[in-house]
């Protein structure tokens, strides 16, 4: 009867169809609330916005540590003082990232962030000493000139703005390499609590004294904002329960189709053909980039 339901145990976590559609509706989720915060911060700071997300956070992380083994054992670190710099990156980067979506549009922002899994395979060359197959080098040029054709400094048209999502993947990019150092040493409840509450802390002494009191409407909009944030996370998580992180991998991409689609539906905007042509190199370096399975 044990074995029976081990093996029963064993066949549900390993759905990749269902860890993929799930994948799926995170990306969808997360493309939406870019939507959201581009409406937001026409009116309001964008360090508002990152802090009262912060706040949700913080209690996803308590939910988070509870589930595993508690608060005091998640707050041990192997590496306290990696982890507030992790911490602060991710506040930075999202703070960033709101910021270029109220200059440019969901697609260029997108198009021009995709570049940080590139970004990342550099910097583990860098930092910790991973060894980059020929297709991996391959893959960083051509995402370099997919960047060019959407930034197109030179002629006339460049938009200095442009650099702002850039700027963002490269602090994500960071991130993730910290991301991989961390994860040999701390558990997964330890990096959710340091990353809360850090980013809660650091980003609400930027956040309380910009605060501008949003009207009804902009106070749902952000409490969708901040709950949803929370979901697509959960949704993530559960995903890679289903499905390895290798299979899911491409599928982020799916990111960047959808913030088009929502660009084009609810706000007009028509991306260029030297933005559709850069993210596509972009997108397809970043896949080429991903090391086949043995």
């Amino acid at each position: 009867m044990t074995s029976k339901t081990t093996a029963a145990d064993l066949a549900a976590a390993s759905n990749p169809r269902l860890g993929i559609a799930l994948c799926l509706l995170s990306m969808f989720i997360f493309a939406c609330q870019d939507g959201l915060t581009k409406v937001l911060v026409r009116h309001l700071p964008v360090s508002e916005l990152v802090m009262v997300r912060y706040w949700v956070f913080v209690l996803f992380a308590l939910m988070v540590c509870r589930s595993q083994g508690g608060l005091r054992a998640a707050s041990r670190s192997a590496n306290p003082w990696l982890q507030v710099v992790r911490a602060l990156l991710g506040v930075g980067e999202i703070a960033l990232f709101g910021i270029a979506l109220r200059y440019l549009g969901l697609a260029e922002t997108h198009a021009l962030y995709a570049v940080f899994p590139l970004m990342a395979l550099g910097l583990a060359r860098v930092f910790l000493g991973e060894r980059l197959v020929a297709r991996q080098w391959l893959a960083a040029a051509v995402g370099f000139g997919g960047t060019l054709l959407i930034l197109r400094p030179g002629v006339g048209v460049f938009e200095p703005a442009a650099l702002i999502p850039l700027a963002a993947a490269l602090i994500f990019a960071f991130f993730n390499i910290l991301s991989r150092r961390i994860s040999q040493t701390d558990s997964f409840a330890t990096t959710t609590l340091y990353m809360a509450l850090v980013g809660a802390v650091a980003v609400t002494c930027v956040g309380l004294p910009a605060w501008v009191t949003p009207t009804p409407h902009e106070a749902a909009l952000l409490a969708i904002l901040s709950v949803t944030g929370v979901l697509a996370q959960l949704l993530l998580i559960q995903a890679l329960k289903y499905a390895q992180a290798s299979t899911l991998q491409p599928f982020n991409y799916s990111l960047l189709a959808f913030a088009t689609l929502i660009g084009l539906i609810a706000f007009g905007e028509s991306p260029t053909a030297w933005t559709i042509s850069g993210a596509l190199l972009i997108l397809l370096a970043g896949l080429y980039s991903i090391k086949p399975r043995a």
